[in-house]
């Protein structure tokens, strides 16, 4: 009998422990995120009076009210079209290859730790990889391709991991099933496993490329300019074959870095349009990842477990 009672005492105890650690973390998540919402307010309101379409559409300007982002965010726009365009295929493909083909021994296991290092590398020690191989051995330049590789370099390990995380999620049961069936390893893959797993997957690229459009200490050390009154050639041309590459080696300059540049200056009217162009940055990064809720949900409406 007093064995039971010093069992409901303990049990009693934990739960009691177990309540106010849960309140804890309930608060301090609350804090965070209301101090979040106040300087994300706060930059809003700051930016405010220079949100128009003559911020978007001017180029950098010595002078603060005719100063716009135009070569910023059109760079910022080329540098994660490259980004993503490297880093996702590459990716996801190593992702799907390390959980469903390799074999499970010391080398997979070496990979992995590697690569689970990789995520928490400093930004800055891609940077400087990148100066030495892209720049300078490979001789890209400082061009838009430099930066791109360089991202995506940057959240390559990010994909990666993601990828497998999802991929193992999927119970063994539907990898079971495709097999009793007759399917192959690769449409398994292919019909199951990726169709199942891509809205996780879409997630880890969405953080990904949302930590790689903020990142500014690569860009630097690869050579990005801080004033730049020039856009790229265009994409798209006119004669055949109506494409066009030469923006690839075009030079570059990206949000973070005009922020930088602005904040940098004692004037109080730049610290103004710093703010705006926080603000367009949010809403980039809002923008991607309200896309990639969308593909998931639609992803997901025809999918039965």
């Amino acid at each position: 009998m007093q064995n039971l009672v010093e069992i409901r005492r303990n049990i009693k105890q934990r739960q009691l422990f177990n309540n106010i650690f849960a309140l804890v973390g309930l608060f301090i998540i609350l804090v965070a995120i209301l101090i979040l919402l106040a300087l994300t307010l706060r930059m809003f309101i700051d930016g405010a009076p220079r949100l128009n379409w003559g911020f978007f559409s001017n180029f950098p300007s010595r002078r603060a009210e005719n100063a716009g982002i135009l070569s910023a965010w059109i760079g910022t726009t080329l540098v994660m079209l490259v980004t993503a365009v490297a880093a996702v295929p590459v990716g996801v493909a190593s992702g799907i290859y390390l959980e469903e083909y390799a074999k499970k021994n010391w080398l997979a296991d070496l990979i992995e730790i590697n690569v689970t290092n990789l995520a928490g590398v400093p930004s800055i020690i891609y940077g400087l990889l990148a100066l030495g191989l892209f720049v300078y051995d490979w001789s890209l330049g400082e061009s838009v391709l430099t930066a791109g590789l360089t991202l995506a370099l940057l959240i390559l390990p990010v994909v990666i991991v993601t990828t497998r995380e999802a991929i193992r999620a999927i119970p063994n049961s539907l990898r079971e099933a495709a097999y009793a069936m007759g399917a192959t390893k690769w449409q398994v893959v292919q019909d199951h496993l990726l169709p199942y797993s891509f809205g996780s997957i879409l997630t880890g690229v969405i953080i990904g490329l949302s930590r790689a459009i903020g990142e500014t200490a690569p860009v630097i050390t690869i050579g990005a300019l801080t004033f730049i009154a020039f856009l790229p050639d265009s994409p798209i041309k006119s004669e055949f074959p109506f494409i066009s590459f030469e923006w690839l080696k075009a030079p570059f300059t990206v949000m973070p870095i005009q922020m930088f540049n602005w904040v940098s200056r004692p004037q109080a009217d730049f610290q103004v349009n710093a703010a705006a162009a926080g603000a367009v940055l949010i809403f980039m990064t809002l923008g991607m990842n309200a896309v990639a809720i969308y593909l998931r949900y639609q992803l997901r409406k025809g999918i039965k477990w």
